[in-house]
């Protein structure tokens, strides 16, 4: 029993054992940054937006004949620009109009989106540059265009702003991307790090559980050997 559950215990955590530590890294960090930090929250100003007046807002009917769309989808969104019909047609794509006058909503310029993103942000750092994205970088977690605004604090926290709403739909910081590495080694998914249903990810958590199982094998034989040893000494004295 003990030669056996040696030479498996051995051989699997020969396997394992860097995934295991980076179990082990990753649920470390996790544990111990609180997620709100990693999500920016506390760097989210508050403020609120006044309900927005229905009753001066285009139907999204009304919007969508005048651009001759047939959306499958409508949703009305405010945002500190205004209030915006979010057209969504069958194809997957959207297209977004003012509510107030049913025209397509126009892009949000350079000095728009510095203010825009320094009124969302709270703290002490100040927007340092603004970049946009035709295509929104991976982090955001979003498609198509993408405005991202950098602030000069000890994060390094960067605003993602929509180029139509002006909303600010993804903070990050190097903390977060600090947070989101451990996260991929824990899931070992580093292309979305999103699935943790992997076959890889399976096959090594299968091989770890033998591995812990032998493990207390040979921790309960040991200490049934030293019991048996500390038992003998007062007989040999």
């Amino acid at each position: 029993m003990l030669k056996w559950s040696l030479q498996l215990h051995k051989w699997l955590a020969l396997v394992v054992g860097v995934q295991v530590l980076f179990w082990v890294a990753g649920g470390l960090v996790m544990t111990a940054i609180p997620i709100a930090k990693v999500r920016g929250e506390h760097h989210k100003a508050d403020f609120q937006l006044p309900p927005p007046d229905l009753s001066v807002a285009k139907s999204p009917a009304e919007v969508a004949a005048a651009a001759g769309l047939s959306p499958a989808e409508a949703t009305l969104k405010g945002s500190i620009r205004g209030l915006y019909w979010i057209l969504k047609l069958p194809d997957g794509t959207t297209r977004v109009f003012e509510a107030v006058t049913g025209k397509p909503a126009p892009p949000v310029s350079e000095d728009e989106v510095r203010q825009l993103a320094g009124a969302a942000y709270e703290g002490v750092g100040k927007p340092v540059a603004a970049q946009y994205f035709e295509s929104a970088p991976q982090e955001t977690g979003r498609e198509g265009p993408m405005w991202r605004v950098d602030f000069n604090d000890a994060e390094r926290t960067a605003l993602y702003v929509s180029p139509d709403t002006g909303e600010v739909v993804s903070r990050r910081s190097n903390l977060w991307r600090f947070y989101d590495f451990f996260w991929r080694l824990h899931i070992l998914d580093f292309k979305d790090g999103e699935n943790f249903n992997h076959p890889l990810i399976i096959a090594l958590a299968a091989l770890t559980l033998p591995m812990v199982v032998t493990g207390w094998v040979l921790l309960v034989i040991r200490l049934g050997r030293d019991a048996k040893r500390i038992k003998r000494r007062p007989a040999a004295s």
